[in-house]
């Protein structure tokens, strides 16, 4: 894998105040991401001159990095009817040349650049990536699709920039890819959930939720997946 393309954002306002459609409303969002050429410091919390909107949900330690494969864009240009839909379209930092949700496994410890990164969760789509693409149900495509995209936490700060080939160091659970976590999540899977949520390398956030799956508590996943993109 190589980073084909280095994107960073900071929150901004968008949308129409009083709009009527909900789509078309006000919001706030750090989606759209710039390409750099970089080079840019990787620090523990992320990439400099990156942000985010709504830190309960995004950044933080273990979503430092969205990672993105670049293959998947076609199939979104296809689906959503839509030729801009590229590099940037659901505010990933880094497009990926190779590497797809069955093939990259949690716990993958990388090194790129002057940095080293690993893999910690599946990206959880949410109701932005909608919102910016004006398509109600997009946040569930990504997910039900399993084209999630995933996240690096940082384990060793440096400098990355546009071109750096990604090294895999080291795998210690290839039997979890990304693909495995988002059936574990999201597909019903009280087995795959409970074996998941004890690997310890996975955010402790995703291995909590798995442990309510595993129970066969699910709770209301609507509010993440509509947001206010729905008067209903």
């Amino acid at each position: 894998m190589n980073i084909l393309s280095l994107r960073v954002g900071l929150p901004r306002e968008l949308g129409t105040p009083g709009a009527a459609s909900p789509l078309a409303q006000a919001w706030t969002s750090a989606i759209f991401k710039e390409p750099v050429p970089g080079p840019l410091w990787l620090s523990r919390t992320g990439l400099a001159g990156d942000g985010q909107a709504d830190l309960r949900v995004h950044g933080g330690f273990e979503k430092a990095v969205l990672a993105y494969p670049a293959s998947h864009y076609a199939f979104w240009r296809e689906r959503l009817e839509r030729d801009d839909v590229g590099p940037g379209a659901f505010g990933e930092n880094w497009v990926l040349s190779g590497g797809t949700e069955d093939a990259v496994c949690i716990g993958d410890v990388l090194r790129v650049g002057g940095a080293r990164v690993q893999v910690s969760q599946p990206r959880q789509p949410c109701w932005k990536p909608a919102r910016r693409w004006e398509r109600k149900d997009l946040a569930l495509l990504i997910q039900e699709t399993g084209r999630t995209g995933w996240y690096f936490r940082v384990l060793e700060e440096g400098p990355v920039r546009e071109g750096d080939a990604l090294e895999l160091l080291e795998r210690p659970f290839p039997s979890f890819t990304i693909a495995f976590a988002n059936h574990a999540m999201h597909g019903h899977a009280p087995d795959a959930a409970a074996a998941l949520a004890d690997c310890e390398l996975l955010a402790p956030g995703w291995r909590e939720s798995l442990r309510r799956r595993a129970r066969g508590t699910r709770g209301d996943d609507r509010p993440r997946l509509q947001g206010p993109n729905t008067a209903d």
